[in-house]
């Protein structure tokens, strides 16, 4: 795993002697981590008799091809095309570049959704034929049953209502959470909005103070991958009325947590939530207000919603994705 800068912590623990982490080793490439990454890397990859390199994330560097290296590239979204208001002009000039250069010159290319692949052969106008789509998972973390202990000290330590919607993930325009707060308003339950703030969150607080809501709408960040996934399962309801995602693994989580989901019925997310969710137009306040309403108050229909979300959700487990993902790397050392 070629790293530009070394993880301060581990990400995973492997039982493989035959996975590790490679740095730069010049000072030239420490110093500049960003050319080493689209470039001189190639020179390491040689040095180490690559036979294929995987860019996970969009990109590729340079002259792959020219040194007799195969090369697949994960893109998980175009949003800075479909959302351009989001982005800087030069991002935008800068993404879409790297993307288009990765996607043509790449021998196979994985997109994380259906949607995904739409977006690549339409904004990026490559052939159909060399995308394959492997969906992606989540943690371990959130696919554990926690004790009613755990759950008392999660509830404690984080001053968590009885009863409480949940949405996880960057609190930013894209992601929608005013929709939430303003769908909560009459009804009789509170809001947990976890993720890092954005200026977006003024809009949010605005809202909250002009509606009397300070007691109801609560804000947490920085949680352990545990705390979050027992806050998960501590839930009434997970609402995600994102506007778009490349997939949206929160969805996941909240599958494995065995909690009923509430999304957008557009892009991606019929594919991550799956038949049994709820789904909602982004900002149809009424719509996501009646349908929270309904998880209250429909037992029978919430037990369905978490005992088939969670057998959906199955279909995005580990292994699964390894073995699509290594079936790329036979096919594409095979051409």
């Amino acid at each position: 795993m070629y790293n530009p800068k070394k993880n301060k912590k581990n990400l995973f623990v492997s039982n493989n002697t035959n996975v590790f982490e490679k740095n730069p080793i010049s000072k030239f490439n420490q110093k500049f981590k960003n050319y080493w990454r689209q470039n001189t890397v190639v020179n390491d990859l040689v040095k180490d008799k690559i036979l294929l390199y995987h860019g996970l994330s969009g990109e590729l560097p340079s002259g792959l091809s020219k040194k007799g290296i195969k090369s697949i590239v994960t893109i998980h979204d175009l949003i800075f095309v479909r959302y351009p208001k989001l982005y800087s002009f030069f991002d935008r000039k800068i993404h879409f570049y790297k993307f288009k250069k990765a996607a043509t010159n790449a021998d196979l290319i994985i997109a994380i959704s259906e949607q995904t692949k739409k977006d690549i052969i339409s904004f990026l106008n490559i052939d159909a034929n060399k995308i394959t789509v492997i969906y992606q998972g989540c943690q371990d973390v959130y696919k554990k049953e926690y004790s009613e202990l755990e759950k008392q000290l999660v509830t404690k330590n984080y001053n968590l209502p009885q009863k409480f919607v949940l949405n996880v993930g960057t609190i930013e325009e894209r992601k929608n959470a005013l929709t939430i707060v303003k769908a909560i308003k009459n009804l009789d339950i509170d809001l947990v909005l976890i993720g890092k703030q954005t200026d977006y969150v003024e809009k949010i607080y605005d809202y909250i103070i002009e509606n009397n809501l300070e007691k109801r709408v609560h804000f947490l960040k920085g949680l352990t991958s545990t705390d979050l996934a027992i806050i998960y399962q501590l839930a009434t309801v997970f609402v995600y009325p994102s506007l778009f995602e490349g997939f949206g693994i929160p969805i996941i989580e909240a599958l494995y947590s065995k909690i009923p989901v509430i999304t957008t019925k557009n892009g991606a997310f019929p594919e991550a939530a799956g038949p049994n969710s709820l789904y909602i137009e982004p900002f149809d306040v009424e719509d996501l207000t009646n349908k929270i309403n309904t998880v209250i108050n429909d037992n029978l229909l919430v037990a369905k919603m978490k005992a088939e979300g969670c057998k959906f959700a199955q279909q995005f487990n580990d292994e699964t994705i390894a073995s699509n993902i290594m079936n790329c790397y036979q096919q594409v050392l095979s051409i």
